[in-house]
């Protein structure tokens, strides 16, 4: 058994090198062949959209800026367990874990939290493993609009928790909402 009639994946080709014809060697057919293509996609209806005035439907599985959630007492959801960190495939989580003082038990649900907790939004994409690794459901992915604001130094797109944190007024209008239903 020679080394050429192995095949791993028991797909093999033959491939001949027939010379081409004069024909061919032109590319004539090729190029044809690509204008017919170019030809149909001109009198295709087009799907721009006019943007201020239309306004494009998001996918239903449409995943925006990151949240780290409050309580219903308004204090941080995170543990800093590190399995979001663990779980993201751009390694663009990072944190650091802390032990609470016992003056910061409105502060902290846990008697372990995350004292640094950052997301560089240029290495994230956005793909939802931290919202499903979490066991305390402390971060989730926004329906909001606004991802990432632009700008041109590298610091301003490191989310730290002071841009990350659910607003206060927000956990209790949201602990209300629960409560009523």
């Amino acid at each position: 058994m020679s080394i050429e009639t192995i095949s791993l994946s028991g797909r093999k080709k033959v491939v001949s090198n027939k010379d081409m014809t004069f024909i061919e060697r032109l590319y004539l057919v090729a190029i044809v062949k690509g204008l017919i293509i170019t030809l149909k996609h001109l009198f295709r209806k087009k799907v721009t959209i006019h943007y201020p005035e239309q306004v494009r439907t998001m996918s239903p599985v449409y995943r925006g800026q990151h949240m780290l959630k409050r309580d219903e007492q308004g204090r941080e959801n995170c543990t800093a367990c590190g399995l979001c960190a663990l779980s993201c495939p751009a390694e663009a989580i990072t944190m650091k874990a802390a032990e609470r003082k016992s003056d910061e038990k409105h502060l902290y649900r846990e008697e372990k939290y995350a004292e640094i907790y950052e997301i560089n939004m240029l290495r994230c994409i956005f793909c939802g493993l931290c919202e499903e690794a979490c066991p305390k459901d402390a971060i989730y992915l926004t329906t909001s609009k606004v991802l990432v604001p632009a700008s041109y130094e590298r610091e301003d797109f490191i989310f730290g928790k002071d841009k990350l944190v659910m607003p206060l007024e927000m956990a209790l209008k949201n602990a209300q909402l629960k409560n009523a239903n």
